[in-house]
């Protein structure tokens, strides 16, 4: 396929038409009696109508046929989608799992809504405080049917396999060391190419946001160059009874049929788009990566060190191995450590860390691992500790050979020679 155009910038104010249809966007006003090319004029807003200029999300789409044109919204399969968080009992333990399983296209076809699978997540949809971690595991597009969040934002993050992801702002292609946020209220729809596998952090009620620079200086983190927003993209196309639309909506999926095709916005403007990141190395509210990079520290313990957190930290690994248990945690898998549940560097990693020379070194490349954390005490569900048959049973014994290394009558180390 041709290569996307896309427009750089993360919140910005932008704006987008066909260029099969020159003028689309309306001169001076946003709704006027009369809209060019006898479009719709409708308006989504990712925020209260009375948020100050800063924080006000809303963007204005003109469109063949407005979103409301379709039929009543009917549950549907939930599959494994769940915001149920006493589904078990909480576990407290470091928790591991093995690379998930992806379906064969030649047994059943799994397109990216029938794939998603909640792992853990916390909070309340209804009252808009919460987050989940899904993986969706997938082998097919989704041809007539698209998929919107009622709920929050879902930050992708594509482990296997390339995504084509139809908006209602454009297309975008999102590969492997990318990872894109289609925001609440937003329809897409996933064509994928190959077996595919990834993550998904879903955040209830708020948006992510870059964080503040401060003390890092003017240049550090992830700058707003580093997004990319869909260019606008239309099909007028005819589906009779055939597009279905679903809905997820307070934890549970609904569908509902319709005679068009969803993507038949012509041209938009505003600052509540769907978005991906230009490269990797880019950091969103509570999602960090963990790069190549030079580990130059001197006298120091170079690998993440042993701790216990008020936070949940859930990881997950693109590609490679992660410096810190280079066994054990694979591409496509994934480890949570609850609230206050110690974790660090399994036995082999500290034993070789403690002694190496501390010279300039490079760390982590051809890797990729990534981390979703939150402030909220996550629970996994059924389909994570059993259904899935990944959980790694074994996980806790790469800290059993660690040994004592106290020395009662030597203050002085034992270092590297």
């Amino acid at each position: 396929m041709a290569t996307l155009q896309y427009i750089s910038g993360f919140g910005n104010e932008c704006a987008s038409e066909d260029p099969r249809c020159p003028g689309a966007l309306p001169e001076g006003q946003n709704n006027p009696q009369v809209c060019p090319y006898n479009l719709y004029a409708e308006q989504l807003s990712g925020s209260a109508f009375t948020c100050p200029r800063s924080t006000n999300k809303r963007s204005w789409l003109y469109r063949i046929l407005p979103s409301v044109s379709h039929k009543p919204f009917e549950s549907t399969d939930q599959g494994h989608v769940t915001n149920n968080w006493d589904e078990v009992d909480p576990d407290p333990n470091q928790l591991r799992w093995k690379p998930f399983e992806i379906p064969k296209a030649s047994q059943k076809k799994v397109d990216f809504v029938s794939g998603l699978h909640t792992l853990c997540g916390a909070g309340d949809i209804r009252s808009n405080n919460g987050l989940a971690v899904h993986i969706f595991l997938c082998n097919t597009s989704m041809g007539d049917r698209c998929f919107y969040n009622s709920d929050g934002d879902f930050l992708i993050v594509p482990q296997k396999g390339k995504l084509l992801i139809y908006t209602e702002f454009g297309k975008m292609i999102v590969q492997p060391n990318e990872i894109c946020v289609i925001q609440r209220g937003m329809r897409f729809s996933v064509d994928v190419f190959e077996e595919t596998r990834g993550y998904i952090l879903e955040v209830y009620g708020v948006h992510f946001e870059l964080p503040d620079l401060g003390p890092i200086g003017a240049n550090g983190l992830a700058n707003p160059r580093d997004f990319l927003i869909p260019v606008a993209w239309y099909e007028d196309r005819q589906v009779p009874g055939g597009y279905t639309v679903i809905n997820k909506y307070q934890g549970k999926l609904f569908a509902a049929k319709q005679n068009v095709s969803p993507f038949n916005v012509v041209a938009w403007h505003g600052n509540y788009t769907p978005y991906k990141s230009l490269r990797p190395g880019v950091a969103i509210a509570d999602f960090v990566i963990f790069p190549p990079r030079w580990g130059v520290a001197d006298k120091t313990f170079r690998p993440p060190y042993y701790h216990r957190n008020c936070m949940s930290e859930f990881m997950g690994l693109i590609k490679g191995h992660y410096e810190a248990k280079e066994g054990g945690f694979l591409p496509g898998g994934g480890s949570l450590h609850s609230t206050m549940t110690p974790h660090g560097p399994d036995a082999e990693c500290f034993e070789k860390a403690s002694k190496a020379k501390l010279v300039p070194e490079r760390i982590a490349d051809g890797t990729m691992a990534f981390m979703f954390e939150s402030s909220l005490s996550m629970a996994v569900t059924k389909w994570g500790l059993k259904t899935s048959h990944c959980l790694d049973d074994n996980y806790y014994k790469c800290w059993e050979p660690l040994k004592s290394h106290f020395t009662p009558n030597s203050r002085s180390p034992a270092g590297p020679k």
